[in-house]
Protein backbone atom coordinates (compact mmCIF):
# COMPACT_ATOMS: atom_id res chain seq x y z
CA UNK A 1 0.00 0.00 0.00
CA UNK A 2 1.41 3.25 -1.04
CA UNK A 3 1.69 6.38 1.10
CA UNK A 4 -0.25 8.40 -1.22
CA UNK A 5 -3.69 6.33 -0.03
CA UNK A 6 -3.08 5.90 3.51
CA UNK A 7 -6.05 7.46 4.45
CA UNK A 8 -8.52 6.72 1.56
CA UNK A 9 -10.53 3.59 2.69
CA UNK A 10 -10.96 0.83 0.44
CA UNK A 11 -7.75 1.05 -1.11
CA UNK A 12 -6.18 -1.88 0.21
CA UNK A 13 -5.90 -4.88 -1.61
CA UNK A 14 -8.19 -7.76 -0.88
CA UNK A 15 -7.30 -11.43 -1.06
CA UNK A 16 -9.48 -13.46 -3.54
CA UNK A 17 -8.68 -16.55 -1.61
CA UNK A 18 -10.09 -15.48 2.08
CA UNK A 19 -13.18 -14.13 0.29
CA UNK A 20 -13.64 -17.35 -1.76
CA UNK A 21 -13.02 -18.92 1.93
CA UNK A 22 -15.88 -16.86 3.23
CA UNK A 23 -18.03 -17.26 0.77
CA UNK A 24 -18.05 -20.92 0.67
CA UNK A 25 -19.05 -21.57 4.46
CA UNK A 26 -21.58 -18.74 4.43
CA UNK A 27 -23.11 -20.84 1.46
CA UNK A 28 -22.30 -24.53 3.61
CA UNK A 29 -24.30 -22.95 6.49
CA UNK A 30 -26.66 -21.66 4.52
CA UNK A 31 -27.44 -24.95 2.63
CA UNK A 32 -27.13 -26.69 6.35
CA UNK A 33 -29.07 -24.71 8.47
CA UNK A 34 -31.77 -22.69 5.84
CA UNK A 35 -32.78 -19.40 6.02
CA UNK A 36 -33.02 -18.12 9.37
CA UNK A 37 -37.05 -17.57 9.80
CA UNK A 38 -40.06 -16.88 11.54
CA UNK A 39 -40.49 -20.75 12.75
CA UNK A 40 -36.59 -20.79 13.86
CA UNK A 41 -37.64 -17.77 15.72
CA UNK A 42 -40.47 -18.98 17.40
CA UNK A 43 -39.15 -22.02 18.31
CA UNK A 44 -36.14 -20.35 20.36
CA UNK A 45 -38.66 -18.00 21.97
CA UNK A 46 -40.84 -21.11 22.98
CA UNK A 47 -37.45 -23.04 24.33
CA UNK A 48 -36.66 -20.07 26.19
CA UNK A 49 -40.18 -19.71 28.04
CA UNK A 50 -39.69 -23.16 28.88
CA UNK A 51 -36.45 -22.81 30.60
CA UNK A 52 -37.57 -19.84 32.41
CA UNK A 53 -40.93 -21.50 33.77
CA UNK A 54 -39.07 -24.60 34.45
CA UNK A 55 -36.47 -22.62 36.88
CA UNK A 56 -39.54 -20.54 38.30
CA UNK A 57 -41.04 -23.70 39.15
CA UNK A 58 -38.07 -25.13 40.18
CA UNK A 59 -37.63 -22.21 42.74
CA UNK A 60 -40.93 -22.18 44.33
CA UNK A 61 -40.93 -25.52 44.96
CA UNK A 62 -37.59 -25.93 47.06
CA UNK A 63 -37.44 -22.43 48.48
Amino acid sequence: MSENHHNQPFTHMTDGYAAKSNFDANQQLLHRSGLPGLWRQVSNLLILVTIIAVVTIVVRVFL
